[in-house]
């Protein structure tokens, strides 16, 4: 398996590689501008290219996460601008520094009169953003962690929002464990449920990452709280195992998101290895 962790890009891009290498990742994540802002980034464009160099050398996969403020569902034409122009600036960056995509989350009912209405506005940002990219970075839309029934939780969704774009070859996806077992779409016992579900739709040959976390609170709570991989969640050990143990998720990376003030992403990267590691 492939396991990483998100890293900071307070170094730059190279140094958030070196850093990911030096914890003995294969693979990690980064924002890759402030990610509590949309403001578009001047970036330096030698430091990413030696970002890309160095991961290529090193045979590390990174992937980008687009800022928190980032929102596939704008409530207005401003904030619609700003998102359309910050995943533009975003996907630049990714490309430059040579990750495999930007995870963006899926969006948020805004009409709850018309549901209908979040999931086309939703179509209509991606087509805006993916239709002037003409890159080869793709955009990972991320499942959400809401409560069961909520906008972004079901693997259908994904995949539907895909097919109804005009550029679907330029969409992936992004699997988080703990949002996954937040929204009852995996409870930790069906996952041969969610991986037929998945075969059947076509999902697994677009995923691209998997953000591997724990969760401080039960399945179904809709309760977006990330926990450390052993001992520290309510995703025991045995079930995170069918997940490794599954063929179709063997090139995928697992990127740690969990709280690195419990456990350092060095001893939680180190852990995995030692349990699941073997290829």
């Amino acid at each position: 398996m492939i396991f990483g962790s998100h890293v900071s890009i307070r170094e730059g891009y190279l140094g958030a590689a070196e850093q990911a290498a030096a914890m003995g990742a294969e693979a990690f994540q980064y924002f890759p501008k402030n990610p509590r802002s949309l403001t578009v980034k001047s970036f330096n464009k030698e430091d990413a290219e030696l970002c890309s160099d160095f991961c290529r050398q090193q045979g590390i996969v990174s992937v980008a996460h687009s800022p928190y403020p980032t929102t596939l569902t704008p409530f207005n034409e401003n904030k619609r601008e700003q998102v359309t122009a910050s995943l533009l600036n975003d996907l630049a960056i990714a490309e430059a520094c040579g990750s495999i995509g930007l995870v963006v989350h899926f969006g948020k009912d805004l009409f709850n009169d018309d549901k209908l209405a979040s999931y086309r506005l939703m179509i209509e940002v991606l087509n805006e953003v993916l239709g002037q990219w003409q890159g080869v970075c793709r955009i990972l839309l991320e499942n959400m962690a809401g409560k069961p029934g909520a906008m972004g939780t079901t693997l259908e969704e994904l995949v539907q929002i895909r097919k109804l774009c005009d550029e679907p070859e330029k969409i992936g996806f992004c699997f988080d464990t703990c949002h996954a077992f937040a929204s009852g779409l995996w409870d930790g016992d069906n996952w041969g449920q969610v991986v037929e579900k998945g075969m059947e739709l076509d999902y697994f040959n677009h995923l691209a990452v998997i953000h591997l976390n724990n969760s401080k609170y039960d399945t179904g709570s809709g309760k977006d709280r990330h926990a450390n991989i052993f001992g520290h969640g309510y995703i025991k050990e045995v079930q995170f195992a069918q997940l490794f143990k599954t063929h179709l998720l063997e090139n995928v990376p697992f990127i740690l998101e969990t709280p690195k003030e419990i456990v350092p992403h060095k001893e939680e990267i180190k852990q995995l290895e030692e349990k699941w590691g073997e290829k």
